[in-house]
């Protein structure tokens, strides 16, 4: 049955109605993003965007970044290519991973949050996997992707997705004045999961922390696994063979803090460990990255992650020269 509402009645009605089923509900959204999610660290402050909001260009910068034969490494410079990185990631994290998704996540298909809207986005893009569909222009296949949040652009040490995990406000009181690149996101297609393409992908890194005048970078790594002790020897050989030293240490957060060091020293194998670790964490080893205490485990993502610290001024010479803006073999 119809409500029959006539003058001041209905206009009270449709009054109530609005208040009650519109404008409360996006209320306590707005409010629950600035008031803050639990376990979850948000930037102060910053718009909550219904459409990814591209940053501007940056002049001198790109897009292009780097080449190996068929690959390119490069910025996002479309919002078009910032929802492909985030199919990417759905792929990858919650069709191969076992991470969970939300209902938007699972409806759009797409790994989405807050952060897309504040970082630069690095793209790995085969061009010999050309995806065409119907009324469409023919394509390269996004085969990585890497998410850049600069200190800059968040307020303060709380804004980084890191803080959310590991208690990172000491280590960046330690470097006043110093300029931070938070490393997340990061994933790249099983087939393409190779030193090839790591290597691509630390070159685009490093051409945007030259541009940017970056002192050092931070984030979180993933061991695939929520069980802590099935990861006990990768763990443990981080925790002995590649714990940051104490100016650049950040530890995890004491409600959500799980041990590290698990098993005796000669108990670890580091050979049989380091062939055992993810092909992105490899990376980090070899250019200088270290670790922070404690790992924590992301339910959500299905994975156990370490904090991984990589100060500019500690990677070698050598990979300098290899990874540099100016090494042929990844010229675009």
């Amino acid at each position: 049955m119809v409500p029959n509402f006539s003058g001041r009645d209905a206009s009270a009605a449709w009054k109530t109605g609005w208040e009650t089923h519109v404008q409360a509900p996006f209320a306590r959204f707005k409010q629950t993003f600035e008031g803050g999610i639990p376990g979850i660290a948000m930037p102060g402050n910053a718009p909550i965007l219904l459409k990814p909001r591209m940053p501007k260009p940056e002049p001198g910068l790109g897009p292009t970044l780097g080449r190996i034969g068929n690959l390119e490494v490069r910025l996002a410079t479309k919002k078009s290519e910032i929802r492909r990185a985030q199919r990417l990631r759905y792929k990858v994290f919650y069709e191969e991973m076992s991470a969970i998704p939300s209902a938007m996540a699972m409806l759009k298909r797409r790994d989405i949050d807050v952060y897309d809207t504040l970082c630069d986005h690095i793209l790995v893009i085969d061009h010999a996997a050309v995806k065409a569909k119907p009324f469409r222009k023919p394509r390269p296949k996004v085969v990585g992707t890497y998410r850049l949040l600069r200190g800059d652009r968040v307020d303060g040490g709380a804004g980084f997705y890191t803080a959310g995990e590991f208690d990172i406000g000491p280590l960046l009181d330690r470097h006043p004045g110093k300029r931070f690149l938070e490393l997340g996101r990061s994933c790249v297609l099983k087939p393409y999961r190779n030193k090839r393409t790591v290597e691509l992908l630390w070159h685009g890194i490093w051409t945007y922390v030259l541009h940017h005048r970056i002192d050092a970078m931070l984030g979180c790594a993933s061991l695939e696994g929520t069980n802590p002790d099935r990861l006990a020897l990768q763990l443990s050989f981080l925790h002995q063979h590649a714990r940051a030293p104490e100016a650049w240490r950040a530890k995890a957060l004491s409600d959500r803090f799980v041990a590290m060091d698990r098993l005796a020293p000669e108990a670890v194998n580091p050979k049989l460990a380091l062939q055992s670790l993810p092909p992105l964490m490899k990376g980090y080893l070899r250019i200088g990255a270290t670790f922070g205490d404690g790992a924590v485990i992301d339910h959500q993502f299905g994975t156990t992650d370490v904090f991984v610290v990589l100060p500019v001024e500690a990677i070698a010479a050598r990979y300098i020269g290899h990874f540099g803006a100016e090494a042929d073999r990844h010229a675009a």
